[in-house]
């Protein structure tokens, strides 16, 4: 089993989705160990002093002005994090939570939140058992952090509240623990909120959406190519000299793409045949510039994900001067600002994805095609309900792309009056993610039956089509024909285009795509 070592510096993308997707095995370096030993000796210190220290010897957000006596700050940290695990709703994704709880322990080994080893390993050997807590949908505001969801992670160090086991049964978590030999944390100064106050639940998703969202847009240059083909559109417009003279690189990558998949077609440059066209429409003409728009917005994503990779999280921080100082750091605005943009770039995608379609589908501007792409129109209904679907899909997307980060709500008696709604933006993104997937899959089915219908009046199509073609028929999806049920077709699709399926088909006859 692959292994991921965490140490005092952050970590990467690629190992938050080995853990939380890939249940890759989590040990502390020896240095994070030496880092955790040495920020804790500085809060014992400052817990033996008579002085109040936020977070050490304090109450917690607005009740951070009573000092707690040393006998009852044991019962203080057990209480932060049972009265903090107040979430509602459904469950959050198994892979939320261990990333979630991946990155909290990032975080935790850096050497700046002053929590023990020993809770730190216990961390590790709860994700390395396959114990994941119950999470729910609402309590996080972002700000400070990921609080709820956190809270009911922490909880379950702690033996208590419910968490899925490895064979996906829900059971106390204390039982759980006991199972696999894994003695629960007994909290101690400052720990409680250490283990809360991050922003890993929204950044958590960020990676994962980013991780899908770049197979996305691979898979959407693909099917515009197909469509630009079977619609017997122009690649003159793909060409790098164009590309050049506005050099987004995201535009440029996508054009390449589209490019390569159309290269050796039968198809492409009829434009002036039976009835000529000057131009293709814009959902065909401009692809490269609104898929690549939103390759260069994930390429921003991403370069706020690791500057958030390599930060430390929490309030109050241990420096290492051995001063323990307050700080904003856990406010959530630079990780939801990117999940809003990563929503609006999908949506827009999704946009374009669907006008291509409802194009192959119209017998008025598809060029020769059938009404619908039907066997015998009028008895067949051929794809016309599955443009329904997409555009139902595309409606929510809009909707979804309504920023979170646009609202705040306070808090804590309006010492939190501020909050980054990062954790909203992050879960709406997710079900954007989703539904982006099944339009391209929706335009992946279209297109390809169209390009089939071509070969049928005589017009061979690029060695990639093909390649896709073969492939998707190859995964159970059917080609043209009379009507049929037609969700299975749609949902093989979409597991195709989920799975990479399109990338993986083309790229033995294009070469590596962008």
């Amino acid at each position: 089993m692959h292994t991921v070592v965490v140490g005092t510096s952050g970590t990467t993308a690629q190992d938050v989705i080995a853990v939380a997707r890939g249940n890759a095995r989590v040990e502390l370096s020896a240095d994070a160990v030496a880092a955790l030993a040495a920020a804790r000796e500085i809060v014992d210190a400052l817990a033996a002093k008579p002085e109040p220290v936020y977070g050490v010897s304090t109450g917690f957000g607005a009740l951070a002005s009573r000092h707690i006596s040393p006998e009852l700050r044991a019962q203080l940290q057990r209480n932060i994090v049972r009265s903090h695990a107040a979430g509602m709703g459904p469950r959050v994704e198994r892979e939320v939570v261990r990333a979630l709880m991946f990155l909290r322990l990032k975080t935790v080994a850096s050497g700046h939140t002053g929590v023990r080893p020993e809770v730190a390993q216990t961390m590790a050997d709860v994700l390395n058992a396959g114990i994941t807590p119950v999470v729910h949908e609402y309590g996080s505001l972002g700000c400070s952090g990921d609080l709820a969801p956190l809270s009911h992670c922490a909880l379950a160090l702690m033996g208590e509240g419910d968490a899925e086991g490895p064979d996906g049964t829900v059971r106390p978590a204390g039982e759980l623990l006991a199972a696999h030999g894994i003695t629960p944390v007994e909290l101690r100064e400052k720990e409680g909120l250490a283990l809360l106050n991050g922003t890993d639940g929204m950044l958590g998703m960020l990676i994962m959406a980013l991780a899908d969202l770049r197979t996305l847009y691979t898979s959407a240059d693909i099917t515009a190519a197909l469509s630009l083909e079977a619609l017997l559109g122009t690649d003159k417009v793909l060409a790098p000299e164009l590309h050049a003279i506005r050099p987004h690189p995201g535009q440029g990558a996508s054009a390449d793409n589209m490019l390569r998949v159309l290269a050796g077609s039968g198809l492409t440059g009829h434009h002036q045949d039976d009835a000529p066209r000057v131009q293709d429409a814009y959902s065909v003409r401009c692809a490269p510039q609104v898929n690549g728009a939103g390759r260069d917005t994930l390429a921003y994503a991403a370069t706020v994900a690791d500057r958030e990779l390599a930060a430390a999280v929490d309030n109050p921080v241990v420096l290492p001067d051995g001063r323990v100082e307050s700080n904003g750091n856990f406010h959530g605005a630079p990780v939801a600002y990117v999940l809003d943009f990563l929503a609006i770039a999908a949506a827009d995608l999704g946009s374009i994805t669907e006008r291509r379609t409802d194009r192959l589908l119209d017998k008025n501007r598809s060029h020769g095609l059938p009404p619908f792409l039907a066997d015998d129109a009028g008895v067949d209904s051929g794809l016309m309900i599955a443009q329904y679907t997409q555009a139902a899909l595309v409606s929510e997307m809009k909707r979804l792309a309504v920023p979170a980060s646009a609202d705040s709500i306070p808090s804590s008696a309006m010492q939190e009056d501020h909050v980054s709604m990062g954790w909203s933006a992050a879960r709406k993104l997710r079900t954007a993610v989703d539904d982006l997937a099944r339009i391209v899959a929706v335009e992946l089915y279209a297109a390809t039956r169209a390009v089939e219908l071509r070969a049928q009046q005589g017009l061979a199509p690029a060695p990639a089509t093909s390649a896709v073609i073969d492939a998707l028929r190859a995964a159970g999806v059917e080609g043209p024909g009379p009507d049929r049920f037609l969700s299975p077709d749609l949902a093989a699709a979409d597991a195709f285009v989920r799975a990479g399926g399109l990338v993986s088909a083309v790229e033995p006859v294009t070469g590596p795509l962008a």
